[in-house]
């Protein structure tokens, strides 16, 4: 009977105070990594800095990694866009230019597939800043964002100088560009004019950098799409801390 009725506590019993004990002191631990970390200029190493609230298997210090510098554009509307209003938000950056026919609309076309999934989230936004600044003045951009149905305030179109942008680009979001016409003035074909990646960057509430996508695949944005979620979840948790 003593074994009987242990088998029963075991089957029906046991679960239960599993369940429980998973639910009052279990941690589901989500990770993503951060990209490109500070590097210290007068020594060439890695910069380190101390870990907040660390849990009993981590170390004390931890990478520092670089963020997005501070920059100041101008949108769709030809109103000034400070950076400061990212500040707070997951956001995903990408780099094109209106004329561009090649992989321009595959990049926005994925990226409309980013807005759809998160529009009714104020925590995700997409800011897209051109690469051909001297074309696409505002009331370029503006077409082009109805072209593709962009929702205002939500996926933000962005130009300004070039001396602005293309340190930024190059510098701040770490992905390659440049102007061929700068080297070769005969280019006159625009698609052959820049050359710009087609990797999208997602950025977050910190302003680090967590992923790099190629934006004319799909697959590397369905990962994209995954990996949003899974850092709004890491941001979530961190509440519940």
């Amino acid at each position: 009977m003593n074994k009987k009725t242990g088998i029963l506590f075991i089957v029906l019993i046991l679960p239960v105070f599993i369940y429980l004990g998973l639910k009052t002191w279990g941690t589901n631990h989500f990770t993503l990594p951060r990209y490109i970390p500070a590097i210290d200029s007068t020594t060439g190493e890695i910069k380190m800095g101390k870990r907040l609230n660390p849990r009993w298997d981590e170390s004390e210090l931890d990478t520092i990694f670089q963020t997005i510098p501070a920059f100041s554009l101008v949108n769709e509307k030809g109103q000034s866009f400070s950076s400061s209003s990212l500040k707070g938000k997951i956001y995903v950056a990408s780099f094109f230019f209106t004329r561009c026919g090649a992989i321009c609309p595959k990049i926005t076309s994925q990226l409309s597939r980013v807005q759809d999934t998160f529009n009714q989230d104020p925590d995700v936004k997409l800011i897209s800043i051109s690469v051909d600044p001297a074309y696409d003045h505002p009331e370029k951009l503006l077409a082009y964002s109805k072209r593709f149905d962009a929702n205002e305030g939500q996926w933000t179109f962005l130009t300004g100088e070039k001396k602005v942008i293309y340190p930024l680009i190059l510098k701040g979001f770490h992905v390659p560009l440049a102007d061929a016409s700068e080297y070769d003035a005969a280019i006159k074909n625009p698609d052959e004019t820049f050359i710009h990646s087609e990797r999208l960057v997602l950025v977050d509430k910190e302003g680090v950098i967590r992923g790099f996508y190629v934006g004319t695949d799909k697959k590397e944005v369905d990962r994209l799409l995954v990996e949003i979620k899974v850092l709004k979840t890491i941001y979530s948790s961190e509440k519940t801390l």
